[in-house]
């Protein structure tokens, strides 16, 4: 593909870099050594990961050596192509993929350059839910291209809820494709956080409360120390953290009926600011794993109004949300609120909206704080401080080149590019999606 907004300059800048297995092999076991060691994600990006040669044998190294949330940022196209890929990948280790997705009809997406592209989409959920693998859809918004259409989207995972775990709203930052954008495209195109929040709750006509509802994503760090103390002394890994910047992030979580498809903002029923203060006064006190299970129940009890939950909605599930598990170490929250049989009703989406920099945006100490690193073979690299102006991109890519566009042409030939409108081939267009009704 050739798409805008794109973080990098795929296909422009000249030359190839293209890390070996050696290489990324050495990346993923210097992730691995920090101490203490802790979960972490690890996420193949590009350009478009599973174009690699190496991408299968790169996830079941990253499985190998004790990551269990692999995924894979792409496009959705070899997904969505071939059903014998997805296998692959689903055996190989990959735990599931951030999809781009950029609306829900064909119109939303057509600034990409692909005539089929959310036909595309569709078939990759397809496939990636059909092999056990979990979606992310990565929504890049941009004003006055697909920002009326963020609605539609949230509707599109409620419907298809046992097939997207979460969504990730981006607005576009101007890095990468985009760093030449004349002032005025800019300030056109230019979209906040507050926006969506606002957005959301009027194109939904929900009782959706920016205030009330969303938070800093590095207010789930809270859980950190907490669930630390659940697991025990013993646990391999440590649980995951998000120490980032509080304004790298927000995210909510809705609570979702996947056979009526009712769903209600969790927080809303859910004091989520006093639980956060609960759980650092049971942090603090640290009185052993029996205790601080009762602590963190009762704490769960006294925030949770029933008069304000859905009809149906036990508070057992929110308890089973805070609960590891020592038989599924790569359970996530709609796994852990299986408690009974996969005929639960009541799931949970996560939308998240994160705010990535660039040069009219720039902020030293969000940097500093930054929880997404890019692991090159120079080291770890804060994501923005990679992306954003002439940075560490192009020093790393120029550094570590594999050949000029043209010797790569030569001795490995060329991948097809899908632009200009051009269809992508798939083998079929049959899926069980539930599309919304869009006017």
């Amino acid at each position: 593909m050739m798409c805008n907004p794109c973080f990098m300059d795929a296909n422009q800048v000249g030359y190839v870099h293209e890390p070996g297995f050696e290489d990324i092999k050495e990346i993923l076991d210097r992730a691995v050594s920090f101490k203490p060691r802790r979960q972490i994600i690890i996420l193949f990006s590009g350009g478009e990961p599973t174009l690699s040669p190496h991408f299968l044998d790169a996830v079941r190294y990253a499985k190998q050596i004790g990551f269990y949330r692999i995924l894979a940022a792409t496009n959705g196209i070899r997904f969505a192509q071939s059903m014998d890929f997805v296998r692959q990948a689903k055996e190989a280790g990959l735990h599931g993929a951030y999809l781009q997705f950029d609306g829900t009809t064909e119109e939303k997406n057509q600034h990409r350059g692909v005539g089929n592209l959310l036909e595309v989409k569709l078939q990759a959920i397809e496939n990636m839910a059909n092999a056990g693998l979990k979606v992310t859809l990565v929504n890049t918004i941009v004003n006055s291209v697909n920002n009326d259409n963020i609605g539609a989207t949230v509707d599109f995972a409620v419907r298809n809820i046992d097939k997207i775990q979460t969504i990730a709203f981006q607005p576009v930052s101007f890095t990468g494709r985009d760093e030449d954008i004349d002032e005025e495209t800019r300030q056109r195109h230019r979209y906040t956080l507050s926006q969506m929040t606002d957005d959301l709750k009027r194109q939904l006509h929900a009782d959706w409360e920016p205030m009330r509802d969303w938070f800093p994503l590095s207010s789930y760090s809270a859980f950190t120390s907490i669930m630390d103390m659940l697991q025990g002394a013993d646990a391999p890994w440590g649980w995951s953290a998000c120490n980032c910047h509080p304004n790298c992030g927000i995210f909510t979580l809705l609570v979702v009926n996947r056979t009526t498809k009712e769903w209600a903002p969790l927080f809303k029923f859910f004091d989520y600011e006093r639980f956060i203060r609960d759980v650092a006064v049971i942090t603090d006190t640290a009185r052993g794993k029996i205790l601080t299970t009762a602590q963190l129940a009762l704490a769960i009890l006294r925030n949770f109004n029933p008069e304000l939950a859905p009809k149906g909605f036990p508070i057992s599930q929110i308890v089973n949300l805070f609960r590891p598990t020592s038989k599924r170490p790569d359970s996530d929250r709609n796994d852990r609120m299986k408690t009974r049989s996969e005929s639960d009703d009541w799931r949970v989406l996560c939308v998240e909206g994160m705010w990535f920099q660039d040069l009219w945006t720039y902020d030293f100490r969000r940097t500093e704080m930054c929880v997404i690193p890019y692991g090159t073979q120079e080291g770890e690299i804060s994501f923005c401080a990679y992306n954003t102006g002439v940075g560490w991109r192009q020093v790393i890519e120029t550094m570590r080149r594999t050949a000029t566009i043209a010797e790569w042409h030569r001795t490995r030939g060329r991948h097809e590019i899908f632009a200009k409108g051009k269809n992508v081939p798939l083998e079929t267009t049959v899926h069980s999606l539930d599309l919304p009704i869009v006017s």
